[in-house]
């Protein structure tokens, strides 16, 4: 039978400001990639997702960025190798004291924003935060996008690599993300997203933004907790793969 994880971007807020609905969508999906307070999240915010993940059975992984609260991570930023490689490790390191405290671990890593997209191509960032999971943990599974350098390197340096796609997201020809700069980088139809997600759990194909068909293999399927009606989103879709006979599981 054909398997999938579900993850989604979580306590992503700071202080009194909440962005997404942590509690209802650790009731769809199966992997939290929880904020670790460099784009997003504070102790409060990790340490409750990470006692409602434990709670549910749901995965918690370190979704490390660069620090950039002010632009959500989402800036493009040029940081030495060194720091980039600590401040990873510094924020994994952070995140795993609320994991343990909840009696779970932090299971993977995933790099957001800015960060996500920069390592897709650059070696050099791309081997700054492969340094900074080996420091934290030489055994945590790397999430990134298929085809990536940084996949590629965490493989090298023998981190277990997994691959995920974004139903939500265009897709250029390449296989690559849309930049949220152009239109239509995001896609907000639900009956599209929910289609999308089959088709990339079933077949390992999507339509890039061209329209061309792309193949795009993964073992999990990304939706963003930020988008309106995130919950509900997240819910249609694993009743559909659920409805057509694709297991919904954690990679971890």
């Amino acid at each position: 039978m054909t398997s999938i994880d579900l993850n989604a971007d979580l306590g992503e807020g700071f202080g009194r400001w909440r962005l997404t609905d942590d509690e209802r969508l650790l009731s769809v999906v199966t992997s939290a990639n929880v904020a670790c307070g460099f784009h997003a999240g504070d102790p409060v915010t990790m340490r409750r997702v990470c006692e409602l993940a434990a709670e549910r059975g749901v995965r918690i992984g370190a979704q490390v960025s660069y620090r950039d609260l002010a632009g959500f991570g989402r800036r493009a930023m040029d940081v030495p190798s060194a720091e980039l490689a600590a401040e990873v490790a510094y924020q994994i390191g952070a995140l795993e004291v609320f994991a343990r405290a909840a009696g779970a671990r932090v299971a993977y890593v995933k790099p957001h924003g800015a960060l996500y997209n920069r390592v897709v191509h650059d070696e050099e960032q791309a081997a700054a935060v492969v340094d900074g999971v080996l420091l934290a943990d030489a055994a945590l599974p790397v999430l990134g996008l298929p085809g990536s350098r940084l996949l590629e390197l965490a493989g090298k340096a023998g981190l277990p690599v997994v691959t995920e796609a974004f139903a939500d997201r265009a897709y250029t020809d390449t296989g690559t993300l849309v930049p949220r700069t152009l239109e239509g980088a995001v896609v907000t139809d639900p009956d599209a997203v929910v289609e999308r997600s089959l088709g990339l759990a079933r077949s390992g194909e999507v339509v890039s933004r061209s329209g061309t068909r792309i193949e795009v293999h993964a073992r999990s399927l990304c939706l963003h907790g930020d988008t309106p009606g995130a919950v509900e989103l997240a819910r249609r879709v694993r009743e559909r793969l659920e409805a057509s006979g694709v297991r919904v599981e954690a990679f971890a």
